[in-house]
Protein backbone atom coordinates (compact mmCIF):
# COMPACT_ATOMS: atom_id res chain seq x y z
CA UNK A 1 0.00 0.00 0.00
CA UNK A 2 1.30 3.66 -0.98
CA UNK A 3 0.06 6.99 -0.92
CA UNK A 4 -0.24 9.73 1.56
CA UNK A 5 -1.56 8.96 5.23
CA UNK A 6 -3.87 12.22 5.03
CA UNK A 7 -7.02 12.65 2.34
CA UNK A 8 -5.93 10.16 0.07
CA UNK A 9 -4.72 6.45 0.20
CA UNK A 10 -3.80 3.73 -2.37
CA UNK A 11 -4.23 0.33 -1.76
CA UNK A 12 -2.46 -2.10 -4.40
CA UNK A 13 -4.20 -4.67 -6.22
CA UNK A 14 -5.64 -8.07 -4.45
CA UNK A 15 -5.49 -11.04 -5.79
CA UNK A 16 -8.36 -13.06 -7.02
CA UNK A 17 -10.37 -14.14 -4.45
CA UNK A 18 -11.57 -18.12 -5.15
CA UNK A 19 -12.48 -20.83 -2.50
CA UNK A 20 -13.12 -18.42 0.49
CA UNK A 21 -15.58 -16.13 1.87
CA UNK A 22 -15.25 -12.55 -0.13
CA UNK A 23 -14.92 -10.34 3.33
CA UNK A 24 -13.51 -11.69 6.44
CA UNK A 25 -13.92 -9.49 9.37
CA UNK A 26 -17.19 -7.18 10.58
CA UNK A 27 -16.72 -4.88 8.70
CA UNK A 28 -16.10 -6.15 5.43
CA UNK A 29 -19.21 -8.36 5.78
CA UNK A 30 -21.23 -5.53 7.11
CA UNK A 31 -20.37 -3.27 3.96
CA UNK A 32 -21.00 -6.46 1.71
CA UNK A 33 -25.04 -6.80 3.48
CA UNK A 34 -25.44 -2.81 3.10
CA UNK A 35 -23.97 -3.14 -0.22
CA UNK A 36 -26.37 -6.04 -1.38
CA UNK A 37 -29.78 -4.95 0.64
CA UNK A 38 -29.51 -1.50 -1.46
CA UNK A 39 -29.11 -2.46 -4.70
CA UNK A 40 -31.41 -1.44 -6.67
CA UNK A 41 -29.74 -4.12 -9.55
CA UNK A 42 -29.21 -7.49 -8.30
CA UNK A 43 -27.56 -8.80 -11.53
CA UNK A 44 -24.73 -6.04 -11.92
CA UNK A 45 -23.66 -6.42 -8.53
CA UNK A 46 -23.41 -10.74 -9.55
CA UNK A 47 -21.20 -9.75 -12.07
CA UNK A 48 -19.35 -7.20 -10.52
CA UNK A 49 -18.45 -9.62 -7.80
CA UNK A 50 -17.16 -12.31 -10.34
CA UNK A 51 -15.03 -9.80 -11.66
CA UNK A 52 -13.26 -8.81 -8.25
CA UNK A 53 -13.11 -12.50 -7.39
CA UNK A 54 -11.12 -12.99 -10.64
CA UNK A 55 -9.02 -10.01 -9.09
CA UNK A 56 -10.23 -7.83 -11.94
CA UNK A 57 -10.07 -4.56 -9.26
CA UNK A 58 -6.34 -2.77 -9.65
CA UNK A 59 -5.19 -0.56 -7.48
CA UNK A 60 -7.44 1.28 -5.21
CA UNK A 61 -7.90 5.12 -4.57
CA UNK A 62 -9.69 6.11 -1.45
CA UNK A 63 -10.15 9.69 -0.47
CA UNK A 64 -13.24 11.75 1.24
CA UNK A 65 -16.49 10.89 -1.09
CA UNK A 66 -14.54 8.77 -3.57
CA UNK A 67 -13.12 5.28 -4.58
CA UNK A 68 -11.37 5.03 -7.71
CA UNK A 69 -9.46 1.95 -9.46
CA UNK A 70 -9.33 0.40 -13.16
CA UNK A 71 -11.21 -2.59 -13.22
CA UNK A 72 -10.71 -4.96 -16.44
CA UNK A 73 -13.29 -6.91 -18.47
CA UNK A 74 -11.95 -10.52 -19.50
CA UNK A 75 -11.05 -9.62 -22.77
CA UNK A 76 -8.46 -7.11 -20.60
CA UNK A 77 -10.66 -4.26 -21.56
CA UNK A 78 -9.39 -1.48 -18.86
CA UNK A 79 -12.24 1.27 -17.25
CA UNK A 80 -11.70 3.86 -14.99
CA UNK A 81 -14.11 3.08 -12.20
CA UNK A 82 -15.29 5.66 -9.73
CA UNK A 83 -17.82 5.71 -6.91
CA UNK A 84 -18.80 8.22 -5.13
CA UNK A 85 -20.06 8.50 -1.31
CA UNK A 86 -21.98 11.11 0.31
CA UNK A 87 -19.13 12.82 3.51
CA UNK A 88 -20.80 13.69 6.60
CA UNK A 89 -21.08 17.12 7.18
CA UNK A 90 -19.49 19.36 10.23
CA UNK A 91 -22.71 19.03 12.05
CA UNK A 92 -22.80 15.05 11.96
CA UNK A 93 -18.81 14.75 12.53
CA UNK A 94 -19.82 16.67 15.67
CA UNK A 95 -22.31 14.12 16.85
CA UNK A 96 -20.19 11.21 16.12
CA UNK A 97 -17.21 12.67 17.85
CA UNK A 98 -19.62 13.65 20.69
CA UNK A 99 -20.69 9.68 20.79
CA UNK A 100 -17.32 8.22 20.90
CA UNK A 101 -15.82 10.51 23.76
CA UNK A 102 -19.10 9.85 25.93
CA UNK A 103 -18.49 6.01 25.23
CA UNK A 104 -15.27 5.12 27.16
CA UNK A 105 -14.73 2.10 25.49
CA UNK A 106 -15.36 3.79 21.93
CA UNK A 107 -12.70 6.60 22.27
CA UNK A 108 -10.14 3.56 24.14
CA UNK A 109 -10.56 1.53 20.85
CA UNK A 110 -10.39 4.38 18.47
CA UNK A 111 -6.99 5.94 19.67
CA UNK A 112 -5.77 2.47 20.09
CA UNK A 113 -6.55 2.04 15.94
CA UNK A 114 -9.30 0.00 16.19
CA UNK A 115 -12.88 0.35 15.21
CA UNK A 116 -15.29 -1.96 17.54
CA UNK A 117 -18.42 -3.12 15.36
CA UNK A 118 -20.79 -1.55 18.11
CA UNK A 119 -19.71 1.73 16.38
CA UNK A 120 -22.16 1.46 13.52
CA UNK A 121 -25.13 0.76 15.96
CA UNK A 122 -24.07 3.95 18.16
CA UNK A 123 -23.36 6.15 15.42
CA UNK A 124 -26.91 5.47 14.08
CA UNK A 125 -28.44 6.18 17.46
CA UNK A 126 -26.70 9.34 17.21
CA UNK A 127 -28.26 9.94 13.51
CA UNK A 128 -25.02 9.37 11.73
CA UNK A 129 -24.85 6.73 9.03
CA UNK A 130 -21.63 4.76 8.52
CA UNK A 131 -22.67 2.47 6.14
CA UNK A 132 -24.36 3.02 2.26
CA UNK A 133 -28.22 3.46 2.55
CA UNK A 134 -29.87 3.08 -0.68
CA UNK A 135 -28.96 5.34 -3.43
CA UNK A 136 -25.90 6.21 -1.41
CA UNK A 137 -23.08 4.89 -3.88
CA UNK A 138 -23.28 6.51 -7.05
CA UNK A 139 -21.45 5.45 -10.22
CA UNK A 140 -19.00 7.38 -12.60
CA UNK A 141 -17.03 4.38 -15.24
CA UNK A 142 -15.82 5.05 -18.11
CA UNK A 143 -18.35 2.71 -20.36
CA UNK A 144 -20.80 4.97 -20.17
CA UNK A 145 -23.42 2.90 -18.22
CA UNK A 146 -26.07 5.54 -16.84
CA UNK A 147 -26.27 3.24 -13.32
CA UNK A 148 -23.95 0.74 -11.35
CA UNK A 149 -22.30 -1.62 -14.32
CA UNK A 150 -20.02 -4.40 -13.56
CA UNK A 151 -16.72 -2.51 -13.18
CA UNK A 152 -18.44 0.23 -10.01
CA UNK A 153 -20.06 -3.12 -8.67
CA UNK A 154 -16.46 -5.01 -8.85
CA UNK A 155 -15.23 -1.71 -6.97
CA UNK A 156 -17.84 -1.78 -4.44
CA UNK A 157 -17.18 -5.54 -3.78
CA UNK A 158 -13.35 -4.70 -2.84
CA UNK A 159 -13.94 -2.33 -0.79
CA UNK A 160 -15.45 -5.14 1.87
CA UNK A 161 -11.53 -6.40 1.44
CA UNK A 162 -9.93 -2.86 2.29
CA UNK A 163 -12.04 -2.68 5.19
CA UNK A 164 -10.87 -6.29 6.34
CA UNK A 165 -7.31 -4.45 5.78
CA UNK A 166 -8.34 -1.12 7.73
CA UNK A 167 -11.71 -0.02 9.36
CA UNK A 168 -10.51 3.44 9.11
CA UNK A 169 -11.19 2.77 4.94
CA UNK A 170 -14.74 3.39 5.84
CA UNK A 171 -14.23 6.87 7.81
CA UNK A 172 -12.04 8.44 5.06
CA UNK A 173 -14.40 7.88 2.57
CA UNK A 174 -16.81 9.84 4.79
CA UNK A 175 -14.78 12.59 4.86
CA UNK A 176 -12.21 12.06 7.82
CA UNK A 177 -8.28 11.27 7.56
CA UNK A 178 -7.57 8.69 10.56
CA UNK A 179 -5.04 11.44 11.73
CA UNK A 180 -7.36 14.03 12.02
CA UNK A 181 -9.85 11.72 13.31
CA UNK A 182 -7.80 10.66 16.27
CA UNK A 183 -6.18 14.02 17.15
CA UNK A 184 -9.96 15.70 17.32
CA UNK A 185 -10.95 12.99 19.20
CA UNK A 186 -8.06 13.30 21.72
CA UNK A 187 -8.59 17.29 22.29
CA UNK A 188 -12.06 16.56 22.40
CA UNK A 189 -11.43 13.80 25.12
CA UNK A 190 -8.72 16.36 27.60
CA UNK A 191 -11.55 18.88 26.89
CA UNK A 192 -13.87 16.90 28.57
CA UNK A 193 -11.82 15.85 31.15
CA UNK A 194 -11.11 19.65 31.94
CA UNK A 195 -14.12 20.58 32.63
CA UNK A 196 -16.30 20.08 35.41
CA UNK A 197 -19.24 18.57 35.56
CA UNK A 198 -22.85 20.03 36.11
CA UNK A 199 -24.77 19.31 39.36
CA UNK A 200 -26.18 16.22 38.52
CA UNK A 201 -30.11 16.63 39.67
CA UNK A 202 -31.03 14.45 42.55
CA UNK A 203 -32.02 11.00 41.33
CA UNK A 204 -30.24 11.15 38.32
CA UNK A 205 -27.42 8.85 39.15
CA UNK A 206 -30.20 6.30 40.28
CA UNK A 207 -31.32 6.27 37.43
CA UNK A 208 -28.36 6.25 35.26
CA UNK A 209 -27.65 2.85 37.43
CA UNK A 210 -30.88 1.55 36.52
CA UNK A 211 -30.42 2.17 32.68
CA UNK A 212 -26.97 0.03 32.76
CA UNK A 213 -27.68 -2.39 35.19
CA UNK A 214 -31.39 -3.04 33.27
CA UNK A 215 -29.06 -2.75 29.39
CA UNK A 216 -29.58 -6.75 28.01
CA UNK A 217 -26.21 -6.52 26.75
CA UNK A 218 -24.64 -9.18 24.30
CA UNK A 219 -25.86 -12.92 24.55
CA UNK A 220 -22.61 -15.10 24.83
CA UNK A 221 -23.70 -17.74 22.24
CA UNK A 222 -24.41 -14.69 19.98
CA UNK A 223 -20.96 -13.46 20.60
CA UNK A 224 -19.30 -16.61 19.83
CA UNK A 225 -21.29 -17.46 17.05
CA UNK A 226 -20.18 -14.23 15.46
CA UNK A 227 -16.35 -14.73 16.57
CA UNK A 228 -14.79 -15.20 12.85
CA UNK A 229 -16.40 -12.28 11.68
CA UNK A 230 -15.25 -10.02 14.93
CA UNK A 231 -11.77 -7.96 14.95
CA UNK A 232 -9.10 -10.29 15.73
CA UNK A 233 -8.60 -11.05 19.87
CA UNK A 234 -5.02 -11.82 21.49
CA UNK A 235 -4.18 -15.33 22.50
CA UNK A 236 -5.74 -15.87 25.89
CA UNK A 237 -3.08 -15.09 28.47
CA UNK A 238 -1.64 -18.97 29.77
CA UNK A 239 -2.76 -20.78 32.41
CA UNK A 240 -1.29 -20.08 35.81
CA UNK A 241 0.21 -23.04 37.58
CA UNK A 242 -1.86 -22.85 40.73
CA UNK A 243 -4.43 -20.84 42.17
CA UNK A 244 -3.42 -17.01 43.91
CA UNK A 245 -2.98 -16.92 47.39
CA UNK A 246 -5.77 -15.74 49.35
CA UNK A 247 -6.09 -12.24 50.93
CA UNK A 248 -4.99 -11.65 54.39
CA UNK A 249 -7.65 -10.88 56.95
CA UNK A 250 -5.14 -10.72 59.87
CA UNK A 251 -5.39 -6.44 60.21
CA UNK A 252 -5.51 -4.38 63.37
CA UNK A 253 -9.07 -3.48 62.27
CA UNK A 254 -11.55 -6.08 64.42
CA UNK A 255 -14.27 -7.91 62.13
CA UNK A 256 -17.70 -7.22 62.76
CA UNK A 257 -19.73 -9.16 64.61
CA UNK A 258 -20.68 -12.76 63.68
CA UNK A 259 -17.73 -12.33 60.44
CA UNK A 260 -14.84 -15.38 60.73
CA UNK A 261 -11.76 -13.88 59.12
CA UNK A 262 -10.18 -17.03 59.00
CA UNK A 263 -13.81 -18.81 57.58
CA UNK A 264 -13.38 -15.53 54.76
CA UNK A 265 -9.77 -16.48 54.28
CA UNK A 266 -10.41 -20.07 53.56
CA UNK A 267 -13.83 -19.71 51.10
CA UNK A 268 -11.79 -17.38 48.64
CA UNK A 269 -9.02 -19.47 48.53
CA UNK A 270 -11.09 -22.49 47.75
CA UNK A 271 -13.35 -20.16 44.81
CA UNK A 272 -9.85 -19.38 43.50
CA UNK A 273 -8.87 -23.35 43.75
CA UNK A 274 -12.33 -24.01 42.07
CA UNK A 275 -11.98 -21.63 39.59
CA UNK A 276 -8.72 -22.86 37.78
CA UNK A 277 -9.95 -26.17 37.79
CA UNK A 278 -13.04 -25.57 36.20
CA UNK A 279 -10.76 -23.39 33.43
CA UNK A 280 -8.52 -25.89 33.21
CA UNK A 281 -11.36 -28.52 32.33
CA UNK A 282 -13.36 -26.18 30.13
CA UNK A 283 -9.75 -25.50 27.93
CA UNK A 284 -9.11 -28.99 28.12
CA UNK A 285 -9.69 -30.97 24.85
CA UNK A 286 -12.84 -32.72 24.24
CA UNK A 287 -14.22 -30.59 27.04
CA UNK A 288 -17.39 -30.22 25.21
CA UNK A 289 -18.07 -33.92 24.60
CA UNK A 290 -18.42 -34.47 28.16
CA UNK A 291 -21.73 -33.87 30.36
CA UNK A 292 -22.07 -30.86 32.54
CA UNK A 293 -20.89 -32.03 36.42
CA UNK A 294 -24.26 -32.49 38.80
CA UNK A 295 -25.10 -29.27 41.16
CA UNK A 296 -23.70 -30.33 44.36
CA UNK A 297 -26.59 -29.50 46.96
CA UNK A 298 -25.44 -27.49 49.95
CA UNK A 299 -24.80 -30.32 52.57
CA UNK A 300 -22.67 -32.24 49.85
CA UNK A 301 -20.53 -28.66 49.00
CA UNK A 302 -19.91 -28.30 52.68
CA UNK A 303 -18.30 -32.07 52.99
CA UNK A 304 -16.56 -31.13 49.78
CA UNK A 305 -14.87 -28.23 51.45
CA UNK A 306 -14.09 -30.20 54.57
CA UNK A 307 -12.41 -32.26 52.62
CA UNK A 308 -9.88 -30.16 51.16
CA UNK A 309 -8.37 -29.87 55.28
CA UNK A 310 -9.66 -26.06 56.29
CA UNK A 311 -8.14 -26.35 59.35
CA UNK A 312 -10.06 -27.68 62.90
CA UNK A 313 -11.84 -24.07 63.97
CA UNK A 314 -13.42 -23.81 60.02
CA UNK A 315 -13.79 -27.57 59.97
CA UNK A 316 -15.88 -27.43 63.54
CA UNK A 317 -18.12 -24.73 61.56
CA UNK A 318 -18.44 -27.18 58.97
CA UNK A 319 -19.42 -30.00 61.39
CA UNK A 320 -22.16 -28.00 62.95
CA UNK A 321 -23.64 -26.29 59.92
CA UNK A 322 -24.19 -29.77 58.56
CA UNK A 323 -25.71 -31.52 61.69
CA UNK A 324 -22.82 -33.86 61.93
CA UNK A 325 -19.97 -34.05 65.16
CA UNK A 326 -16.79 -33.80 63.97
CA UNK A 327 -16.39 -37.98 63.54
CA UNK A 328 -19.31 -38.13 61.70
CA UNK A 329 -17.68 -35.14 59.70
CA UNK A 330 -14.42 -37.16 59.34
CA UNK A 331 -16.20 -40.13 57.68
CA UNK A 332 -18.29 -37.92 55.15
CA UNK A 333 -15.21 -36.54 54.30
CA UNK A 334 -13.42 -40.36 53.87
CA UNK A 335 -16.16 -41.16 51.74
CA UNK A 336 -15.98 -37.95 49.64
CA UNK A 337 -12.69 -38.59 48.97
CA UNK A 338 -12.76 -42.01 47.66
CA UNK A 339 -16.00 -41.40 45.50
CA UNK A 340 -17.02 -37.68 45.43
CA UNK A 341 -20.68 -37.26 45.96
CA UNK A 342 -21.69 -40.87 45.24
CA UNK A 343 -19.47 -42.23 47.94
CA UNK A 344 -20.95 -39.87 50.03
CA UNK A 345 -24.49 -40.38 49.01
CA UNK A 346 -23.46 -45.23 49.70
CA UNK A 347 -22.24 -43.30 53.44
CA UNK A 348 -24.93 -41.96 54.50
CA UNK A 349 -28.11 -42.45 52.65
CA UNK A 350 -30.23 -45.73 52.90
CA UNK A 351 -30.40 -47.36 48.70
CA UNK A 352 -33.43 -49.65 48.07
CA UNK A 353 -32.43 -51.01 44.74
CA UNK A 354 -35.18 -51.77 41.74
CA UNK A 355 -35.53 -55.65 41.47
CA UNK A 356 -33.83 -55.82 37.91
CA UNK A 357 -30.47 -53.93 39.72
CA UNK A 358 -30.88 -56.15 42.64
CA UNK A 359 -31.09 -59.50 40.82
CA UNK A 360 -28.00 -58.45 38.34
CA UNK A 361 -26.11 -57.52 41.68
CA UNK A 362 -26.73 -61.07 43.22
CA UNK A 363 -25.68 -62.55 40.49
CA UNK A 364 -22.52 -60.47 39.95
CA UNK A 365 -21.81 -61.72 43.46
CA UNK A 366 -22.68 -65.77 42.82
CA UNK A 367 -20.17 -65.20 39.92
CA UNK A 368 -17.48 -63.45 41.86
CA UNK A 369 -15.75 -66.48 43.10
CA UNK A 370 -17.38 -68.84 40.90
CA UNK A 371 -13.93 -70.44 40.58
CA UNK A 372 -12.99 -70.20 43.77
CA UNK A 373 -13.65 -73.44 45.78
CA UNK A 374 -15.67 -73.48 48.67
CA UNK A 375 -12.68 -72.64 51.78
CA UNK A 376 -11.98 -69.86 49.99
CA UNK A 377 -15.01 -68.45 48.88
CA UNK A 378 -16.14 -65.57 51.26
CA UNK A 379 -19.61 -66.18 52.95
CA UNK A 380 -21.84 -63.22 53.01
CA UNK A 381 -25.45 -62.13 55.08
CA UNK A 382 -27.56 -59.70 53.58
CA UNK A 383 -27.25 -56.74 56.25
CA UNK A 384 -29.66 -54.69 54.12
CA UNK A 385 -31.28 -53.85 50.85
CA UNK A 386 -27.92 -53.31 49.28
CA UNK A 387 -25.33 -53.78 51.74
CA UNK A 388 -23.18 -57.66 52.36
CA UNK A 389 -21.54 -58.27 55.48
CA UNK A 390 -19.05 -61.13 55.43
CA UNK A 391 -19.79 -63.78 58.30
CA UNK A 392 -17.33 -63.44 61.30
CA UNK A 393 -15.42 -60.93 59.33
CA UNK A 394 -15.30 -57.14 60.03
CA UNK A 395 -15.61 -55.93 56.62
CA UNK A 396 -18.73 -55.33 53.97
CA UNK A 397 -19.77 -54.62 50.42
CA UNK A 398 -22.30 -51.53 49.62
CA UNK A 399 -23.87 -51.35 46.63
CA UNK A 400 -24.34 -47.89 44.54
CA UNK A 401 -27.13 -47.11 42.80
CA UNK A 402 -25.11 -46.90 39.83
CA UNK A 403 -24.18 -50.93 40.34
CA UNK A 404 -20.99 -50.40 41.76
CA UNK A 405 -19.56 -52.02 44.50
CA UNK A 406 -18.22 -50.06 47.64
CA UNK A 407 -16.04 -51.64 50.11
CA UNK A 408 -16.44 -51.01 54.01
CA UNK A 409 -14.64 -51.94 57.51
CA UNK A 410 -15.83 -52.12 60.47
CA UNK A 411 -14.40 -49.42 63.14
CA UNK A 412 -14.97 -48.93 66.67
CA UNK A 413 -18.80 -49.84 66.00
CA UNK A 414 -18.84 -47.94 62.74
CA UNK A 415 -18.64 -48.73 59.33
CA UNK A 416 -16.50 -46.71 57.69
CA UNK A 417 -14.99 -46.51 53.59
CA UNK A 418 -12.50 -48.55 52.79
CA UNK A 419 -11.84 -47.43 49.59
CA UNK A 420 -13.06 -46.48 46.08
CA UNK A 421 -15.60 -48.38 44.10
CA UNK A 422 -15.03 -51.38 41.82
CA UNK A 423 -17.45 -53.23 39.29
CA UNK A 424 -16.89 -56.35 40.55
CA UNK A 425 -17.60 -57.36 44.13
CA UNK A 426 -14.67 -59.88 44.54
CA UNK A 427 -12.18 -56.50 43.58
CA UNK A 428 -14.04 -54.52 46.00
CA UNK A 429 -13.76 -57.38 48.83
CA UNK A 430 -10.55 -57.69 48.70
CA UNK A 431 -9.64 -54.16 48.76
CA UNK A 432 -11.19 -54.07 51.81
CA UNK A 433 -9.80 -57.28 53.60
CA UNK A 434 -6.68 -56.26 52.50
CA UNK A 435 -6.88 -52.83 54.52
CA UNK A 436 -8.16 -54.53 57.54
CA UNK A 437 -4.84 -57.08 57.03
CA UNK A 438 -2.72 -54.27 57.27
CA UNK A 439 -4.04 -52.52 60.45
CA UNK A 440 -4.33 -56.12 62.36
Amino acid sequence: MSGSPDMERTFDALPPARGRGFAQTWWGQAWLKALEDTALDGEQLKKGRRHAREGAVGAVSVRPGRITAVVRDRDGTGYRSDVLLQELDEEEWDRFLDMAVDRAGHIAALLDREMPPHLVEDAAAAGVELLPGIGDLEPECGCDAWDHCPHTAALCYQVARLLDQDPFVLLLMRGRAERRLLDELQARSVARASTPSPREPEGAGDARDAEVRDSPGVRADETFAARDILPPLPPPPPLPEEAGPAPALDTETLPAPGVDPNALEFLVEDAAVRALLLLMQALAPGHEEHPAPPVLTRDQDAVRMAASSPGPVVAGRIAAGTGRDRAELALAVRAWRYGGAAGLQVLEEDFAPDPALLARAETALDEAWAETDASGRPRLRAAGVARWTVVGGQVQLRLGTDGRWWPYRRERSVWAPAGPASADPASALALALGERAAED
